[in-house]
C-alpha cells in the first residue's frame, strides 16, 4: 500500500512526457519567453506577467546561466546559476547566488524540483514541447489542512495540503 502510494505520488509531481527527448541542458540553451498565467486557490481573476528564460554556457565547465526576468527588462531580475551536482543521475542545482540553492533533478525530459520557502512548498516543472520550453509552478501551504488514515499499513497516515496556485508559462 505505501509502495502504490509513493509511485502515485511520483507520477502526480514529474508525469512523464513521451515528447522529443532533449540533451539537457545543451539544448534547451536560447532565450525563452513567454507569458505566465498565475491563478490563485479560490478566484476567478487570473494574474499575467511576461517571463524570460534566459539559458546559455556559463564561464565553469558544465555550469549555465538560469536568469529570470519578470516584467519588463530589469523590472525583476533574476540572474541564478544552473550547476551540476550529479548530471549521470540527473541531479543539477540553482543556485541564486545568495545562499539559496534549489535542487532540481531530471526525470524523462523534465526539470523537476521541490522547495519550501516561508509557509509555502513550491514544485516545479521545466521542460521542451518541441521548440518550446514550458513551465509549470504549483504553490502548496507548507503545514497539512487534514490527516487521515489509521497509520497502519493498511490504512497509512497521509496527511492533505492546500494547494494555493497554479502557474504555468504559455
Amino acid at each position: 500500500m505505501k509502495l502504490s502510494i509513493l509511485i502515485l505520488l511520483a507520477l502526480l509531481c514529474c508525469e512523464w512526457s513521451y515528447a522529443q527527448q532533449t540533451a539537457f541542458p545543451k539544448d534547451w540553451v536560447g532565450n525563452w519567453k513567454g507569458e505566465l498565467i498565475w491563478i490563485r486557490s479560490g478566484k476567478t481573476d487570473t494574474t499575467r506577467v511576461t517571463v524570460q528564460l534566459r539559458i546559455h554556457p556559463a564561464d565553469s565547465i558544465n555550469t549555465y546561466t538560469w536568469q529570470i526576468i519578470y516584467g519588463a527588462a530589469g523590472e525583476d531580475n533574476r540572474p541564478y546559476l544552473l550547476k551540476p551536482v550529479d548530471p549521470a543521475k540527473g541531479h543539477w542545482v540553482v543556485d541564486e547566488k545568495n545562499g539559496i540553492l534549489l535542487d532540481q533533478f531530471l526525470i524523462g525530459n523534465r526539470l523537476c524540483g521541490a522547495f519550501t520557502v516561508q509557509q509555502s512548498t513550491i514544485i516545479n516543472q521545466y521542460w521542451m514541447e518541441g521548440d518550446r520550453l514550458m513551465i509549470e509552478f504549483c504553490s502548496i501551504g507548507a503545514k497539512p489542512i487534514h490527516s487521515s488514515g489509521k497509520g497502519t499499513e493498511e490504512s497509512p497516515a497521509v496527511n492533505s495540503y492546500k494547494v494555493t496556485s497554479y502557474q504555468k508559462l504559455n
